[in-house]
C-alpha cells in the first residue's frame, strides 16, 4: 500500500529496511496544539512511535494524549507529576527511546513552530550523520514572527555557544533535531547541568565530544499557532551561565562519556525491549 504525507512523500512498506524511530514531543499547556499535531504527525511519519513528555499540564494536554493512544498503539504518552524543566523533559525522552530499541529520535516542539513538513528532510539528513539538525540559520532557514528582541537573544546564544563550546553547527539553541539512538547512549547523562532551554546546546556540546558528526537542513520556524512563549529573560541568563561552566568544563575535559560496561549493558537491555 502507498499513501502520500503532507510533505508529498510517498510511503511504501516504511517499516521494511527503515531505522526505528521514536519522535519526542515535550509539553505543558498545549492542548489546542496537541490535538492538532498528532496527526499530522502520523501522516508524515507513519512508521514512526510518537512520545508525548507531558509536564502534569492543567490544560488537559496529557489526558487528550492518553484518548490518541486508546486507539493509537503509536501514540505513548509519559506522564510526569509536576514541571521539572525543558531540558529534564527532553533527557527523559532520550532515556525512552534508549532503554525501548529504537534507532533513531527526533524531538520537536509542540507548538507547531516546527512544521512537521520538515520532518522527512531531516530524516533523510540522519541516514548521513549522527546529529540532524533542523536549522533557522543555513542558507534556506529562517523565521517568521520574531520581533528584534527574539532575534537578537537567538543570535546571542548561537554566537556565545559556538565561542565556548566550540560548535561548528549554526543553530545551536532550536531542539528540532533528530539523533542517532547508539550515540545518545554512549553520553553520561547524570552529568547534565542545564535543566531548562540550555540543555539544547548542552546536548551538541556531549555529542561533539563522543565524536558525533553533524549536519544542518532548513527549516522555517514560525512563532506558535496557540499558547503563550516560556522563554524569559532569566532562562537566557541561566542559559548563558549553564554555557559558560560547560565551556569550562570542555578546558579541563571533563569526561562525558558513561563507562563501557554501561553501554555493553545498556545495549544488550535495547536488544530484549526491541525484540518484545
Amino acid at each position: 500500500m502507498t499513501s502520500r504525507g503532507l510533505a508529498g512523500v510517498c510511503f511504501t512498506d516504511l517499516a521494511a529496511g527503515m531505522p526505528r524511530l521514536l519522535i519526542t514531543v515535550c509539553t505543558f499547556n498545549e492542548l489546542e496544539n496537541i490535538r492538532l499535531l498528532i496527526p499530522q504527525l502520523r501522516e508524515v511519519a507513519p512508521d514512526a512511535d510518537i512520545l508525548v513528555v507531558d509536564d502534569n499540564s492543567p490544560d488537559g494536554t496529557g489526558a487528550a494524549v492518553s484518548e490518541f493512544a486508546e486507539s493509537d498503539s503509536q501514540v505513548l504518552l509519559l506522564h510526569r507529576p509536576q514541571k521539572l524543566g525543558l531540558g529534564a523533559a527532553t533527557l527523559a525522552g532520550f532515556r525512552y527511546g534508549i532503554d525501548h530499541g529504537y534507532d533513531q529520535l527526533l524531538n520537536m516542539d509542540a507548538d507547531f513552530s516546527h512544521s512537521p513538513t520538515h520532518i522527512p528532510a531531516i530524516r533523510q539528513l540522519a541516514e548521513q550523520v549522527d546529529v540532524a539538525i533542523g536549522s533557522r540559520y543555513v542558507p534556506g532557514g529562517g523565521v517568521v514572527g520574531w520581533n528584534l528582541k527574539r532575534h537578537f537573544m537567538s543570535q546571542s546564544i548561537n554566537l556565545y555557544a559556538r565561542t565556548f563550546l566550540g560548535l561548528k553547527t549554526r543553530d545551536n539553541s532550536g531542539s528540532f533535531r533528530c539523533y542517532a539512538i547508539d550515540k545518545l547512549r554512549q553520553i553520561d547523562w547524570t552529568r547534565t547541568i542545564a535543566k531548562g532551554y540550555a540543555f539544547q546546546e548542552e546536548v551538541l556540546y556531549r555529542c561533539r565530544r563522543i565524536g558525533c558528526t553533524f549536519g544542518e537542513t532548513p527549516i522555517i520556524f514560525q512563532d506558535r499557532r496557540f499558547g503563550v512563549t516560556k522563554i524569559s529573560w532569566k532562562e537566557a541568563v541561566a542559559a548563558l551561565w549553564v554555557i559558560l561552566r560547560l565551556g569550562f568544563q570542555r578546558i579541563l575535559r571533563t569526561p562525558v562519556r558513561v563507562s563501557n560496561e554501561s553501554v555493553t549493558s545498556n545495549k544488550s537491555s535495547s536488544v530484549c525491549n526491541k525484540n518484545k
